[in-house]
């Protein structure tokens, strides 16, 4: 008899388990058949989400079809352009920068409500002349600005620092309600590519939270992909400074964002460059922190396995001051208490440079003129050289930085970055079957991904770069000897070889991709503009290398007109609080500079 009951059992069990796994496969087809008929028609797809990010902008923000053609034909859109396509509400509004408004709405002299409306509006204008915006939540932004209203009416004070600012994000942070494509079309409608889970529209990365309980008001997801950011959904992103070049990548979005003043700032990544490269080439200030600083958890990314060089996140804004208040802001919620990899270190007063505190002390510089890579182009010479001159004029040591070893830096990034071969990012491809972009070809030999390194290649990778790490340590530590008293407090260098780039013309830039092989942090100043009558054409330069070569043939005064020129200045790992400080002593003698002077562009 026991034995029937077992053998009954058993039955039932695995017949149990046979519906199961029909239940499963059938469940698998129908995916498969899902994905299938979507890659049959990624175009219709991406023209959807065109037009319903179109059908949320109000009516009376549409701009008619003449102004956008003239948009088009203009080679800067930004500034007077944009200014006058605005009326002075929201121009007034827009134009203020992040301190300035907080202060504005605590003093009840500015609603958030009429914040955040202007910067929609604004941000409307910006997406029509550019499709930059991958999500747009303008409505849902409105409403949450009458809440913080309502709020500061019934307290008399504001939710937190941040309290009514908008902000953008670059499409990798996930907002309840909203997609997160990464530029993928076959992320539309899923969660990271996953179809038929609670997780799609329903996730909220981290920082999104901390924004949320500062009292910022998200009005927005950026376009994106590296390095010239082009996907299949927008298209390809051109510079609103100067529309013959591309914003830049992989935040390229939100960069034109920034430039556009769409938004009071602006949230970005960065694995290479990805946050400096797009905010030196819009001509707006950034700042990349080391790694755990800000919380990139529960955010959207392609090879979240690769942890010996992480994505960061990095912010942009108008100015010093706003990138420190929104960095001092987040770190006060303690991020570490809700993420692992975010480190337990809140912000440091005692770390700043503080002129009348140090006046005995003038902080000494590096000077990283040309990194024997790739010689910069004509207008990034011209901007390090005024910045030079004007922390010269206020007294400050500049010594030359003659590190000889950066191309290494290229080799380490390549490897790490791309050491899985992009495997995720050619599956995230064919969800959709959209063709490849220009861009990333490359990646793909044959229209297929390479093989993944070996594990005990990699490794070698990994102590290479340890290695590398120690030896530019020792370097820094050295310039004491040059100084005459302390290391050198920071690294002025070029953030690229030029002052944008020609569509297609892309070449990786040590300048950027050093700082993340270091862990470095870095802070993106905006210097001056390219003009073809001073940065004209040097026919005596003698190339590098043949790389070296074809980047300076890419230069043309006359396309590069107009174009943004910054630097970035480096500081050590973690050393953030710092690091700002002192980058707002480079900007206040560059107005010295200007003003007792002239600026000579």
């Amino acid at each position: 008899m026991a034995a029937k009951v077992r053998i009954f059992i058993l039955t039932v069990v695995l017949f149990a388990s046979v519906l199961t796994l029909l239940s499963e496969t059938h469940e698998m087809w129908k995916l498969s058949d899902i994905f299938s008929r979507r890659r049959a028609q990624w175009q219709k797809i991406a023209s959807e989400k065109r037009e319903a990010n179109m059908a949320k902008i109000r009516p009376e923000w549409l701009l008619e079809p003449q102004v956008l053609e003239d948009g088009r034909s203009r080679r800067s859109i930004v500034g007077d352009y944009m200014e006058g396509l605005l009326d002075t509400k929201s121009r007034y509004v827009t134009d203020m920068d992040v301190p300035e408004l907080v202060a504005r709405m605590e003093s009840g002299a500015l609603s958030a409500v009429e914040v955040v409306t202007a910067f929609c509006k604004r941000a409307a204008y910006a997406h029509q002349l550019s499709n930059i915006l991958l999500e747009v939540r303008f409505d849902e932004a409105i409403e949450r600005a009458r809440e913080l209203d309502d709020y500061f009416k019934e307290h008399k004070r504001l939710v937190g620092p941040l309290h009514g600012i908008p902000l953008t994000l670059k499409d990798q942070f996930h907002i309840k309600g909203l997609d997160t494509s990464m530029g993928f079309i076959g992320w539309i409608g899923t969660f990271e590519g996953q179809l038929g889970t609670w997780k799609s529209r329903n996730v909220e990365s981290e920082l999104v939270r901390e924004f949320h309980i500062l009292g910022a008001v998200p009005i927005g997801k950026l376009t994106y992909k590296a390095p010239e950011t082009n996907n299949n959904i927008l298209g390809y992103a051109f510079n609103p400074c100067n529309q013959n070049l591309s914003t830049g990548g992989s935040s390229g979005g939100e960069g034109a964002m920034q430039a556009l003043r769409g938004s009071a700032f602006g949230i970005g990544t960065d694995i290479g460059g990805s946050v400096s490269m797009p905010a030196s080439f819009q001509g707006v200030f950034s700042v990349k922190p080391s790694a755990g600083r800000i919380s990139f958890k529960d955010a959207a990314n392609t090879g979240k396995g690769q942890e010996i060089m992480p994505t960061v996140v990095g912010i942009m804004g108008r100015s010093v001051n706003s990138l420190r208040l929104i960095l001092q802001s987040l770190l006060l919620l303690e991020p570490w208490l809700h993420d692992p990899y975010t480190l337990p270190i809140p912000w440091r007063p005692e770390k700043e440079y503080n002129a009348p505190d140090e006046q005995q002390y003038k902080p000494a510089f590096g000077f990283l003129a040309n990194d024997g890579v790739l010689t910069p182009h004509p207008p990034i010479s011209r901007a390090m050289e005024m910045v030079k001159e004007a922390l010269q004029h206020r007294g400050h040591q500049l010594i030359d930085w003659d590190w000889p070893h950066s191309r290494e830096t290229l080799d380490i990034h390549c490897s790490i970055a791309r050491g899985d071969g992009c495997h995720d990012v050619y599956e995230a491809i064919h969800l959709s079957g959209e063709p490849f972009v220009p861009e990333i070809t490359n990646l793909f030999p044959n229209g297929k991904p390479k093989a993944p390194m070996p594990l005990l290649e990699y490794e070698e990778i990994v102590k290479h770069m340890k290695d590398y790490r120690k030896r530019y340590l020792d370097y820094w530590e050295s310039s004491a000897e040059r100084t005459g008293n302390r290391p050198v407090e920071a690294l002025l260098s070029p953030v690229t070889p030029y002052a944008g780039v020609l569509p297609g013309k892309f070449y990786p830039s040590t300048y950027t991709s050093s700082v993340n092989v270091l862990d470095y942090a870095s802070v993106v100043i905006p210097v001056t503009l390219a003009d073809k009558k001073l940065d004209i054409v040097n026919f005596n330069f003698s190339a590098l290398n043949e790389e070296d070569r074809m980047n300076m043939n890419y230069y043309d005064p006359e396309k590069y007109h107009g174009a943004p020129a910054a630097v970035q200045l480096i500081g050590r790992r973690l050393d953030e609080e710092r690091l700002l400080s002192l980058a707002q002593l480079v900007v206040e003698a560059l107005n010295d500079y200007r003003s007792g002077n002239g600026e000579k562009s």
